[in-house]
């Protein structure tokens, strides 16, 4: 009969997993997914690197899954933003500002989801990525054409612009070593959003 583990070790092993992808995390988010060796995350995690692949495959694989959990949960809270009640071009600037303030509270982490040098597997998830925040600002942005708040548009292409300008945006200040004024940058980032978007440009009957 094969062994079969008890669920104390099952319990063991998916804690021991969590706590690996969690100290990963932390490595990218400082040194960025190129120096987020095996080694350098093992040590972290406070573990020999072969036990590493006791839970992941390959470097490759840890690297997605890091990028998977990160990117989920800011999705997810896009997401919670984005579709909760009141008018839609209220949600969506609230939802542009909490997206950049969130991205400043962890640089180094934003940075990596956004554009730091990356192997392919964690590329294709970029993409990913990019595709669910624009299918979220498309979403609204079809609803507040529909309402009359904004004018009519391809709502499909004002999200994939909205995306890529949010992310241009910023790039520069995440990847740099100071500070600045991220305050500032939240308001103009929100601006520039309400301005592609054509808020206050819609036709009045």
């Amino acid at each position: 009969m094969a062994y079969r583990k008890t669920p104390a070790e099952l319990a063991r092993l998916s804690s021991a997993r969590e706590h690996l992808i969690q100290q990963a995390t932390d490595v990218v988010a400082e040194v960025g997914w190129a120096q987020a060796s095996v080694n350098a995350v093992a040590a972290a995690a406070g573990i020999a690197a072969g036990s590493v692949y006791q839970h992941f495959p390959s470097k490759a694989a840890l690297a997605v899954e890091v990028f998977r959990r990160a990117s989920g949960r800011e999705v997810e809270v896009l997401g919670e933003v984005l579709r909760s009640a009141g008018d839609p071009v209220e949600r969506l600037a609230r939802g542009v500002e909490v997206f950049a303030r969130r991205s400043f509270e962890r640089r180094g982490l934003a940075y990596a989801l956004l554009a730091a040098p990356a192997e392919p597997a964690v590329g294709a998830e970029r993409l990913e990525f990019r595709r669910q925040y624009r299918t979220l600002f498309a979403e609204v942005v079809r609803e507040g054409v529909a309402s009359g708040v904004l004018p009519p548009q391809n709502a499909d292409v004002t999200a994939a612009a909205l995306t890529g300008a949010i992310g241009e945006v910023l790039v520069d200040p995440l990847g740099a070593a100071a500070e600045g004024s991220a305050e500032e940058l939240v308001t103009e980032i929100t601006a520039m959003s309400l301005r592609c978007l054509g808020a206050g440009q819609a036709p009045s009957d």
